[in-house]
């Protein structure tokens, strides 16, 4: 069976989609799988063991003709696409991003059978069947996707994150951390995108500078290009190693992978922690994609205020009460447990 899938960003949802190929493999190993996602996210998928093939869809490309209302040339682009899809003759197409825009590019494929994940805004008018998000064990991590290979009678038991590492991006990991790469160190990832989902900086500057000093270890912050300034100012006067904006997203998984633990907020470098099966802390708030990881050494801290989830309608007058009740001194008790397990 030739197989699309279609979840084109972000970060965190394709780390929790990214075990879907190989639970669909498992029965079908001869399945072929292609990817169609946004260039941002192409260097997560392109090593994954049960990706055959990613196919970019040139967003930014069709934007600038719209922007610049070069209509006629924007629908050629779109022809020639559809062209490149319909050429594969895929059997299935997934949609898992449940957009406008995933579902029609799930529709311009021309697969035989369309499948959307919580399709929304008008995309259920592409699909064949639309499978609800709210099944299954909503507080487990990827649970909709679970509950999608479910339904579509697949053995959820097998359902494992996956990412996949080149030799040149772990040859590339280890020389951005030279002398640590032989020896034990810590990962935080403290930078997401809305403020509500972020710890703050006083609370990472004491839990890392405890850290350093129970376990001799030092600390890596990972972060994108956006985070370049915060992760600076939050680094300032500390022992705190700073790579924020130097990996990209295979090496930043390569060095997660090698850690000797992660402490981070709801964001998707937080979730690779969970894929490379390192003793992984996951600080939520104001969200909580999940509770339950699946790991023994995995562990959210979730207070569940009654405010909480509030997503993106904060009602504490910028307090954020959720995050500022998880303390350093909890932090580094749940951490110290989780690195005690084997």
């Amino acid at each position: 069976m030739n197989i699309l899938i279609v979840r084109l960003s972000a970060i965190g949802d394709i780390v929790m989609a990214s075990g879907l190929p190989g639970t669909i493999k498992k029965p079908n190993p001869s399945s072929r799988i292609t990817w169609l996602c946004q260039a941002e996210c192409k260097d997560l998928l392109k090593d994954h063991p049960n990706v055959d093939q990613v196919i970019v869809w040139p967003r930014k490309e069709w934007q600038k003709l719209w922007n610049e209302r070069k209509f006629l040339q924007l629908i050629k682009q779109i022809r020639q696409f559809r062209k490149l899809l319909r050429s594969e003759s895929f059997d299935l197409a997934l949609d898992l991003q449940g957009l406008l825009k995933s579902g029609y590019l799930t529709w311009l494929s021309g697969a035989t059978k369309r499948i959307g994940l919580g399709s929304s805004e008008g995309s259920q008018l592409f699909m064949h069947r639309v499978i609800t998000r709210e099944g299954g064990n909503q507080d487990l991590i990827g649970s909709e996707y679970r509950y999608l290979a479910a339904e579509m009678e697949f053995d959820t038991h097998s359902f494992d994150l996956q990412l996949g590492i080149s030799k040149q991006s772990e040859e590339s990991s280890n020389a951005l951390l030279g002398e640590m790469r032989d020896g034990p160190y810590l990962v935080i990832c403290p930078f997401t995108t809305r403020p509500q989902k972020h710890w703050f900086d006083d609370y990472w500057q004491s839990t890392t500078a405890q850290l350093q000093a129970r376990f001799e270890l030092p600390v890596i912050l990972l972060g994108g290009p956006g985070d370049i300034d915060s992760a600076q100012k939050l680094c300032q006067d500390t022992k705190i190693i700073n790579l924020a904006g130097k990996t990209n997203l295979q090496e930043a998984a390569a060095i997660i992978g090698h850690s000797a633990g992660l402490i981070g907020v709801d964001t998707g470098l937080t979730h690779m922690g969970h894929a490379m099966k390192v003793p992984t802390l996951a600080l939520f708030g104001s969200t909580r994609p999940y509770l339950e990881t699946g790991l023994s050494t995995s562990k959210v801290i979730y207070l569940d205020l009654h405010c909480a989830p509030c997503r993106r309608n904060p009602t504490c007058d910028g307090r954020f009460d959720c995050l500022r009740e998880i303390t350093p001194d909890m932090v580094l008790q749940e951490f110290s447990q989780l690195r005690a397990k084997p």
